[in-house]
């Protein structure tokens, strides 16, 4: 379907400024800061800079907390994205979503399309998302219980043809790993296939 651009300029300002750049900057200042988070409920609070907090937002991390500390600034980060950035239970889901971040793809929540993800090439706000992405595994016996028969994948597609989207659909294969470490998302193995 190819990349649908939210403006006129908005083509022009994320090639100006890649997400892979973005990304890579930001990981160098959470390296460069021994940066460490706070578990709070069901999301981490990072402290941050002002540039970190700019990175964060540029790369579609989280949301800043405002405080009435001046010299403190909060980031919250959902579970899945502080796992990205180090380690989180829900394995699957998480291979899947570092997967993509990894290709530096935005990556968000697709239950309004009745998927895992909607992934993103650029930041939301300059292009539409690309893709609609299912998380399928072959261990887990499809317990979801999506693309089962034919008609599945025809109302799946129905869906994603209406709203302009490409279903990606990826397979994960954990090769007998148990999630006790970071270390252990090595071994899996993700399968991507487009549908179209």
């Amino acid at each position: 379907m190819g990349i649908r651009w939210k403006g006129k300029g908005a083509e022009a300002r994320a090639l100006e400024d890649p997400m892979s750049k973005i990304v890579s900057r930001l990981k160098s200042y959470l390296i460069e800061a021994d940066s460490q988070g706070l578990l709070s409920g069901c999301s981490v609070l990072v402290e941050a800079n002002v540039e970190q907090i700019e990175l964060f937002n540029r790369a579609c991390f989280g949301y800043p907390i405002v405080t009435i500390e001046k010299d403190k600034q909060w980031f919250q980060l959902s579970m899945e994205e502080a796992f990205y950035l180090s380690y989180m239970l829900k394995c699957i889901k998480v291979v899947a979503y570092s997967h993509l971040r990894l290709k530096n793809w935005v990556v968000r929540a697709g239950s309004q399309y009745g998927v895992d993800f909607v992934a993103y090439r650029h930041h939301p706000t300059l292009v539409h998302s690309e893709y609609a992405v299912l998380i399928l595994s072959a261990e887990d016996d499809n317990a979801n219980g999506r693309l089962r028969v034919w008609s599945d994948y025809q109302c799946t597609l129905r869906l994603c043809g209406s709203v302009a989207k490409t279903l990606l659909v990826l397979h994960i294969h954990k090769n007998g790993s148990v999630a006790t470490s970071p270390s252990c998302l090595e071994s899996y193995v993700v399968e991507e296939r487009t549908i179209t």
